[in-house]
């Protein structure tokens, strides 16, 4: 059974930086794609990073520039730096494994909320 573990979130000022760690189990960590989720308070869930397998990296127009995915197999965690932090960015962020879609359920997740 596939466990993912959120953490790394809190309340912090616009300006600010956060970095959420995302722990899988009960997966091939080191060849999935891993991507984080975010969904914003009364608005759908969306894939705002991606990291490849190979360490290939995309992003979302929203955050490219000031976010920063990337992943530690040894660990079967993947990070999201987030620099520059905007009231915006304010959501509940997971992370799922899968380059097209999430391939598992979600996790708890974790919530970012940014003050202005």
């Amino acid at each position: 059974q596939v466990q993912l573990v959120e953490s790394g979130g809190g309340l912090v000022q616009a300006g600010g930086s956060l970095r959420l760690s995302c722990t899988a189990s009960g997966t091939p960590f080191s060849i999935a794609d891993m991507g984080w989720y975010r969904q914003p308070p009364g608005k759908t869930r969306e894939l705002i990073a991606l990291i490849t397998s190979g360490g290939r990296t995309k992003y979302a127009d929203s955050v490219k520039g000031r976010f920063i995915i990337s992943r530690d197999n040894a660990k079967n965690t993947a990070y999201l730096q987030m620099n520059s932090l905007k009231p915006e960015d304010t959501a509940a962020y997971n992370c799922n494994a899968g380059s097209r879609f999430p391939l598992y359920s979600w996790g708890q997740g974790t919530q970012v909320t940014v003050s202005s």
